[in-house]
């Protein structure tokens, strides 16, 4: 069983170890820290998952960016700690998260990742939109909330001010 809860302050730097695991060193060089530098999270979306013993399994993090000077979330990292992956617990994590920014009244969620994974939540390619290099175009995601909410949205994906 697992409890699932929003990130707190004292969380973070456990969350950061399990982002270390999980992911290759250097992960703060990609071009979407740099749309993260300096910029507070989107608090009610970061949500952890803690087994009964209290031990981190998994957690997801948001951003909000500017896309063609278009409000949007910046979704990831998410991470599921390598004991616990073929669980599920990413999925439920990107579904819980998402359901709760549309009841909070985004209208369009992005990532940097493999579509045939993010596929299964509904992402495509975007088309025309810009991450800061070096990004693949191809791992350019988008998510609709709000039915039409990529459309004309277009152009460099910057840092919410």
């Amino acid at each position: 069983m697992y409890r699932l809860e929003e990130e707190t302050e004292d969380d973070w730097w456990e969350v950061e170890a399990l982002l270390d695991l999980c992911f290759a060193p250097g992960r703060t060089a990609l071009s979407s820290y740099r749309l993260r530098d300096g910029v507070p999270t989107v608090a009610p979306l970061c949500l952890i998952l803690r087994d009964d013993g209290g031990t981190l399994a998994a957690a997801i993090r948001y951003w909000p960016v500017l896309v063609g000077g278009q409000d949007a979330l910046l979704l990831g990292p998410v991470a599921v700690h390598p004991t616990r992956q073929g669980e599920g617990l990413g999925g439920l994590l990107i579904n819980e998260s998402l359901a709760e920014a549309k009841r909070m009244g985004w209208e369009r969620v992005m990532l940097v990742g493999d579509a045939p994974y993010y596929r299964r939540f509904g992402f495509q390619k975007l088309e025309g939109v810009e991450m800061p290099p070096p990004t693949n175009p191809d791992r350019v995601l988008g998510l609709a909330l709000k039915a039409g909410a990529w459309d004309g949205v277009k152009g460099a994906v910057t840092k919410a001010t």
